[in-house]
């Protein structure tokens, strides 16, 4: 038989230290990739693991992430098991709680338990939907499903100087979860490998059952912060349900040769910067290219991208770098980095190791360097970005620890 599985994503995450990428926008909202959304990779982790039916659980600044799955994550009409469908926050359980928006993780399931009720699913797959990978989700489930797993938890290595930004994992020789430990300040390591620790990567396979009964069980404690890592999990553990740690690093994703190890929770400006600049190697870890691995998007309908001028040096070019459709470069130079659609570069201009967003324009002999732009921002020609950082700092732009400049949406220069 079957096994039948709801998709739900939460998608309501601030994402404050990506500000102001964030600033008017959700974590989940946020461009990557050159023409993707955050949200996209976990989307069609699902759909490529054959699992049509979806929630996604919005909160935050959702207006850009809204209109974003309208128009671009839609299925047919004629088959009502095929759906991805968005649930804000709506206090729908007013009459027990009064007026309260999601009160964290486990609080933005249990809030909207008829919808599983509704489904009538054997698994729920409970995933976070900020963060960039591949994730074959049914091979997950089988092993949730062979092992007779309550809760499974997606578990991936990390060093252990890091671990503390984590849920971290003890488990035994059979991957039974035996410890949990949220954000530790001294997380333990993983056995015969001291430097390193067994992180939850915040994406779980309930079953039903078992998520009822201990979301039941959180819903009426009035000390729980409501939240899967810090007390949904533990008290699961604690009360002797069974907790598998899958091991991500056998998930295999049809078309690749290589094993499945990246995964990114692009959570500063310089890890996204970082993993912009990856996507440009000649062999990125992260494949856009796989096409038994489809990563779907919204159809923005762009004319081709055009590169134009060739005398001497005015010549329209981009090297090493990714560039979506609608794009123009107009005499100018591009080198490592990542521009979206409609994004312009005119004459004697330079862009190098760089994201543009949607509508960026760079006008003649600018320099940019080491930048992020975001959206609709319009360089006036001569100016120079990420050339003296104490001058962009002048300028009110956020500049981070590696040096890189950030642009906030729509802003004009004097």
């Amino acid at each position: 038989m079957a096994i039948r599985t709801l998709g739900m994503i939460l998608a309501g995450g601030q994402g404050s230290r990506l500000a102001p990428l964030t600033s008017k926008r959700s974590k989940p909202a946020v461009p990557f990739g050159a023409k993707y959304r955050i949200i996209d990779f976990a989307i069609n982790n699902f759909i490529n693991s054959e699992i049509y039916g979806i929630y996604v659980l919005t909160q935050y600044k959702a207006q850009s992430l809204t209109e974003h799955i309208q128009r671009g994550w839609r299925f047919g009409s004629f088959l009502s098991d095929y759906f991805i469908t968005l649930v804000p926050a709506q206090q729908y359980r007013f009459e027990e709680l009064g007026a309260v928006w999601y009160r964290g993780t486990a609080d933005a399931i249990w809030q909207n338990m008829h919808l599983i009720e509704n489904h009538k699913a054997d698994c729920i797959a409970i995933f976070s939907g900020d963060h960039i990978y591949k994730m074959n989700v049914d091979h997950m489930i089988q092993e949730h499903m062979d092992t007779r797993a309550d809760v499974s938890i997606a578990a991936f290595p990390v060093p252990l100087e890091e671990a503390s930004r984590f849920g971290v994992l003890g488990v035994d020789d059979r991957n039974r979860i035996t410890e949990f430990q949220e954000k530790p300040k001294t997380p333990f390591p993983m056995p015969g490998k001291p430097d390193m620790a067994l992180a939850s990567m915040g994406n779980y396979i309930f079953s039903r059952k078992a998520l009822e009964d201990l979301l039941d069980l959180d819903a009426r404690d009035d000390n729980s912060s409501k939240d899967f890592g810090k007390d949904v999990l533990p008290r699961a553990l604690r009360d002797g349900y069974h907790l598998h740690a899958y091991d991500f690093f056998k998930n295999p994703i049809p078309g690749s040769e290589r094993p499945n190890t990246y995964w990114k929770d692009v959570g500063t400006l310089d890890a996204y910067h970082e993993a912009s600049m990856e996507l440009i190697s000649v062999n990125p870890e992260f494949d856009l290219y796989n096409p038994e691995w489809p990563l779907r998007t919204v159809n923005a309908d762009s004319p081709p991208a055009k590169f134009v001028h060739e005398t001497g040096d005015r010549t329209g070019r981009a090297l090493n770098s990714l560039v979506a459709g609608g794009v123009i470069i107009s005499g100018g130079t591009v080198r490592d980095s990542v521009l979206f659609r409609r994004a312009r570069v005119n004459s004697y201009a330079l862009v190098q190791r760089s994201v543009l967003f949607d509508e960026v324009e760079i006008g003649r002999n600018s320099i940019v360097q080491n930048a992020i732009l975001d959206k609709d921002v319009i360089v006036p020609p001569g100016t120079k970005i990420g050339v003296n950082l104490e001058e962009d700092r002048a300028r009110g732009f956020k500049v981070t620890e590696k040096g890189v400049v950030v642009v906030p949406k729509g802003y004009r220069f004097e």
